[in-house]
C-alpha cells in the first residue's frame, strides 16, 4: 500500500446533501479513484437508464423495489446487491419513493472479462 493511500469515508446524510445530479448525469458523483466511480442515485418516479460502457454494481440502502435485467423482474430491499454487467438492458421499477442506492462503476469501457 502506498503511503499516500487514505481511507475514504461517506455517510448516507453527507451523500444525500450533495444533490442533485450535474446536468447529464442520474446520480450523484461521491467518489472516484482510478477506474472506480461511486454515485449515489435516488430515482423519482421512474428509471430511465440505459446500458452502461463499464461493469457497475448496486448496493440498496434505502427502500425497496423490483430490478428488471432485460429479461426478468428481481424484488430488491435495503441490503440487496446486484451486479450488471457492461451493456446489459437494466432498471429500477415499482420502488419506493424513499428508494436509494449506491453505485459503483469500476473497470474498462466494455467491461472485464469473465476468465
Amino acid at each position: 500500500m502506498k503511503a499516500s493511500t487514505r481511507v475514504v469515508h461517506v455517510s448516507l446524510a453527507d451523500a444525500l446533501s450533495k444533490g442533485p445530479p450535474p446536468p447529464g448525469n442520474l446520480a450523484v458523483p461521491i467518489f472516484s479513484r482510478g477506474s472506480l466511480v461511486v454515485e449515489l442515485y435516488t430515482p423519482d418516479g421512474h428509471d430511465p437508464q440505459k446500458p452502461h460502457t463499464r461493469d457497475e454494481v448496486y448496493f440498496v440502502t434505502r427502500g425497496n423495489g423490483l430490478f428488471f435485467d432485460g429479461v426478468q423482474r428481481h424484488a430488491v430491499e435495503t441490503g440487496s446487491f446486484l451486479f450488471v454487467p457492461a451493456g446489459q438492458i437494466h432498471r429500477f421499477e415499482d420502488f419506493s419513493s424513499d428508494f436509494v442506492v449506491w453505485v459503483a462503476f469500476y473497470g474498462p469501457e466494455g467491461g472485464e472479462s469473465d476468465a
